[in-house]
């Protein structure tokens, strides 16, 4: 309405500009700060408000030589990712393979170091392997600001892309295993401690893995983590020296695989997150810098005095932290600040400039509310938004065959056949299902499977592992296997990836190998 008026009324007396510029400023200023703005979807908001509230302070302040790159559209769209991170042969690899129950481009195992490079495992309609060089160029991956690290990173980074389920909903993160003692000297020609450090301040979760034979933590290794949330499980095959722990260890396995299923639900809220983070700490980066330049002379003695300013860079915390009610823990590491600010100019930051701050403040006051209430809208509307495929489909198994003594591991060590136990009782049902030849069809078999009331899912992997023979068909010890493998999941057991030596019928174990 103000701004109808300001050009449509004629002048008079002279106070028409006046007029309004003032009711101009109530309409658009004011009001823009109370009401926030309106977003269709949680990644467009993001992407709005870091392009017009926090970045124009970022480039001003030149957060981006200090702390990290500016942020692409790929970065507030992409799925949510897992870094893998451990010394070599702790089966960062082979989890991954677990996780997606097949083979990817570049996959090398073994028992001395085999992974050199970074390997970002995505998903693609065709399998193949897109070079660093391509990575780094491609505004659809949210890899460009890699690039920095130079050709000595980026000829040991690739993307390995297949079409497979788990990747429609993450993307995984393998690393070249942590090398110890002298190894670790040798250089890797790039700052590989600055490059995981990259990748940890964009992925969803980190994790670890320790061999528990070598629990000695390299020097390279302790530079580059940071726990938070540990979770305590074993994936030896052989028995646990202290079998009370086993209840433990899987109920941390089964919280670890449900925390990355959860990923995709939790993904906006993630962002958000960081985005919140990044702005507090952009914000605690202008008040620094601006002191700095404050401070500066304008034409004699900088030298000196920049070394001054360096030297008491704590106590300018301490100033600014007072002033501007700011919590210590927004501020970064002084000594890496120190660091940075050896090679810059200060006479060539910036002075303080409100209207950059308060556009931050607005965006953390008003608007990440507003985007709050969408993050919950989404998650109400997409409740079923979790990882599916691969490992998560009926099987909480571990990578490396768990569940020792328990379960599928149940009778491993005893010369009979364990599912021998119950076979008389899976024999009756089995003479019920009109058997031809001795063998039940697949269609006959289902009609009884089906009552265990597991989902297909599962149900198709306990057939794969019981139709030893694979012709469709189940005679009666694949009938009573089938059974066994159904008990053993509806007790809250996990189920092989493949079928355990000592599970295969007597009959059958030629056929096996």
């Amino acid at each position: 309405m103000a701004s109808f008026w300001a050009a449509s009324a004629p002048p008079l007396l002279g106070g028409t500009a006046a007029g309004t510029s003032m009711f101009s400023w109530l309409g658009t200023d004011d009001r823009r700060k109370k009401e926030p703005e309106v977003f269709q979807t949680v990644s467009d908001g993001l992407k709005k408000l870091y392009k017009t509230k926090l970045l124009p302070l970022e480039e001003s302040y030149r957060f981006h030589d200090f702390h990290s790159p500016a942020l692409e559209d790929a970065d507030f769209d992409n799925k949510p990712m897992v870094l893998l991170v451990g010394q070599y042969s702790t089966g960062k690899t082979s989890f991954i393979r677990y996780l997606l129950e097949q083979d990817f481009p570049g996959m090398r195992i073994g028992p001395e170091p085999t992974t050199d490079s970074f390997i970002a495992v995505m998903h693609g309609d065709t399998e193949g392997v897109v070079p660093g060089n391509a990575l780094v160029v491609d505004p659809k991956k949210p890899f460009r600001k890699l690039n920095a690290f130079g050709n000595a990173f980026l000829n040991r980074f690739v993307c390995a892309q297949l079409p497979n389920p788990v990747l429609e909903s993450i993307s995984v993160i393998d690393t070249p295993g942590i090398l110890s003692g002298e190894k670790q000297r040798i250089s890797r020609g790039y700052d590989f401690a600055a490059v995981l450090e990259w990748f940890a301040e964009r992925v969803d979760r980190i994790i670890l893995l320790f061999d528990a034979h070598k629990l000695d933590i390299s020097d390279e290794f302790s530079e580059v983590i940071k726990v938070v949330r540990v979770y305590i499980g074993s994936f030896w095959s052989h028995p646990l020296l202290i079998p009370d722990n086993r209840k433990l260890f899987e109920a941390e396995e089964q919280d670890l695989f449900k925390d990355i299923q959860s990923l995709p639900r939790n993904a906006a809220l993630r962002k958000l997150n960081d985005l919140i983070k990044r702005a507090r700490l952009a914000k605690v980066h202008a008040y620094i810098i601006s002191s700095l330049k404050k401070e500066m002379p304008s034409v004699f003695g900088k030298e000196n005095k920049k070394k001054e300013l360096i030297a008491s860079l704590g106590d300018i915390y301490k100033r600014i932290e007072r002033e501007h009610m700011i919590s210590p823990g927004d501020f970064p590491n002084l000594k890496k600040m120190q660091d940075h600010l050896q090679a810059q100019d200060l006479t060539k930051f910036q002075p303080l400039k409100p209207k950059l701050l308060e556009a931050v403040d607005d965006m953390l006051a008003s608007d990440i509310a507003s985007l709050m209430v969408l993050v919950r809208q989404e998650e109400t509307q997409c409740p079923n938004s979790v990882v599916k495929g691969g490992a998560f489909d009926g099987t909480l198994d571990g990578p490396f065959g768990h569940g020792y003594g328990e379960g599928a591991g149940e009778g491993i060590d005893e010369v009979e056949w364990v599912v021998a136990r119950d076979k008389p009782a899976y024999d009756e049902i089995f003479y019920t299902l009109s058997p031809v030849n001795g063998k039940v069809t697949g269609a006959n078999a289902k009609r009884e499977m089906v009552k265990s009331k597991l989902p297909n899912t599962v149900l198709g992997k306990i057939w794969k592992l019981a139709d030893i023979d694979k012709d469709g068909m189940l005679d009666d010890e694949e009938f009573a296997l089938a059974n066994h493998l159904i008990k053993v999941k509806l007790e809250g057991h996990e189920l092989p990836s493949e079928l355990p030596a000592h599970l295969v019928p007597p009959s059958k174990r030629k056929i096996a190998e």
